[in-house]
């Protein structure tokens, strides 16, 4: 599934676009930032979810603690991805709902999210969890989603 997403679209990077013998690093790496343990100087800790359908791994997301400069202007505190041949099915709906379910576990009420202006299909996602537009500056769309 990661390497089908390949290495990013839309302004989502897939840091996961690596070999299968290199999965057991990117997993224990990722384990390692949703407790903050070993981040670079522009990381800030997150937790990575799987969204599995019919035992098949169709997409993922990322949910950030916290924010810093750098995703208050691009990332926010979700972001995902679907696998390309399993789009258009509800998927990136789903995955933002549950997402956004374990932001408030976290005591994260209101979620920022950015996408690209020209990425419709991500935007209709976010209108479709509850996202309100705030403002779009250089092409960026920022949504902010009460929770």
């Amino acid at each position: 599934m990661l390497r089908e997403i390949g290495p990013g679209e839309n302004g989502f990077l897939n840091d996961g676009n690596v070999e299968f013998s290199g999965f057991p690093v990117f997993l224990q790496n990722y384990v390692n930032m949703s407790l903050g343990i070993n981040l670079a100087n522009n990381q800030v800790a997150q937790t990575l979810y799987w969204l599995y359908v019919d035992n098949k791994p169709v997409g993922y997301g990322k949910l950030r603690h916290h924010l810093n400069d750098s995703l208050r202007k691009i990332g926010g505190h979700i972001g995902y991805a679907i696998r390309p041949s399993e789009r258009g099915k509800g998927y990136g709906k789903l995955i933002l709902k549950e997402l956004l379910l374990k932001a408030k576990e976290k005591d994260i009420y209101k979620v920022l999210m950015t996408t690209t202006e020209d990425n419709t299909l991500s935007r209709k996602v976010i209108e479709g969890n509850g996202g309100l537009l705030s403002h779009i500056s250089d092409g960026e769309c920022y949504y902010c989603i009460s929770i």
